[in-house]
């Protein structure tokens, strides 16, 4: 079943999984065009069939969304939202870049920093930034958990607000109506950056988020994790923002330990509050026995802060911990998370600049 840009010009979404597929039901339920693109098979036919199934707590509804595979996407789009994982970003790329229309633009709805990625591909001036944080996992062909709602940000990549940036800030408005629209996408992605490195750590083992975050022994390790990054964005010149309970001047260089302990309490209590109570880095490593983002997502703030003069070795080792588990070297438990604990002893990060 091929699909051609139609006179009203559909979005396409890249990525028709936990991110992409609930953007594609919200708009395709609100009347707005819509085409997702995505390579499992049967999930595809589900989401244009019998529809695609969204459950959980924030709302739960069934929509029929016009969905291909790559090989049957035909046409060229103003408007692309890639919603891949981060290591399939490059190869997602290079298959939708012909479906580009010269006037148009890729939005990256992902974790990380996949915007410099993209812009290699189509350029700056083709490239849109997003963060997004609710809750939601794919089940299965056309089953998404929808678990919380939770901060989504646009903006452009340059700080710059055009008539294109309101537009999709007026889209995501329709999903998620506190939708922000800012001139500092950086220093949210910055800061998603610091909250996704705990996460992984979160994922060393099997208990939730909420309870990872709550244990004190941890705390040391989603501290020195987070001050690991926000000393590479200071040295970046990059402010971060914060998010659902994160706030990133806790971790700053310098900054005492209470602010800290109250943003990792708070961070808590947010993900206590969810129907997703794992993350999805937990659900690769534990249900669906696959290769994480951990590379993209958490390995790229360690060479970004070798190039600046930052060591970061708790984000180092937990990138190896990550990696032990992928390859069935460790179990998904406290001894491995531990080990990340005793990784804790050095001291902490300064910028580039700042006296020891």
């Amino acid at each position: 079943m091929a699909q051609t840009a139609s006179a009203q010009e559909p979005i396409l979404i890249w990525g028709a999984g936990a991110i992409g597929g609930i953007l594609g039901a919200y708009w395709a339920r609100a009347g707005i065009p819509v085409l997702m693109v995505d390579i499992v098979e049967d999930h595809v036919r589900a989401c244009r069939t019998s529809g695609l199934n969204i459950t959980g707590p924030v709302e739960a509804f069934r929509q029929v969304v016009p969905s291909v595979t790559p090989a049957e996407l035909q046409g060229r789009f103003s408007t692309i939202v890639l919603a891949v994982k981060a290591q399939a970003t490059d190869s997602a790329m290079q298959m939708l870049a012909p479906h580009l229309a010269d006037d148009g633009f890729v939005l990256s709805a992902q974790n990380g920093l996949n915007e410099l990625a993209i812009a290699r591909v189509v350029g700056n001036a083709r490239t849109m930034g997003c963060f997004v944080n609710y809750g939601a996992d794919w089940l299965g062909p056309g089953e998404i958990l929808f678990g919380n709602r939770a901060a989504v940000v646009v903006g452009e990549i340059d700080g710059r607000v055009r008539e294109r940036t309101q537009r999709m800030f007026a889209l995501l408005q329709v999903f998620e109506p506190n939708a922000v629209l800012t001139d500092n996408i950086w220093g949210y992605l910055w800061g998603k950056l610091a909250y996704g490195a705990m996460l992984f750590a979160t994922a060393l083992t099997h208990d939730s988020m909420s309870d990872n975050f709550a244990d004190p022994r941890r705390f040391v390790v989603f501290d020195q994790l987070a001050r690991e990054v926000m000393a590479v964005a200071s040295a970046r010149k990059v402010t971060p923002v914060g998010f659902n309970g994160f706030d990133p001047a806790c971790f700053a260089p310098g900054a005492p330990e209470q602010g800290a302990r109250n943003s990792v309490a708070a961070l808590a209590e947010f993900n206590r509050h969810t129907a997703k109570t794992h993350s999805g880095i937990h659900r690769d490593l534990a249900v669906r026995k696959r290769r994480t983002e951990v590379d993209p997502q958490i390995g790229v703030i360690a060479e970004l802060g070798a190039e600046a003069g930052i060591d970061t070795p708790v984000i180092r080792r937990l990138v190896e911990l990550i990696h032990d588990i992928e390859d069935g070297r460790r179990p998904m438990a406290f001894e491995t998370f531990a080990e990340l604990i005793a990784s804790c002893d050095k001291p902490r990060p300064q910028a580039a600049g700042m006296s020891a």
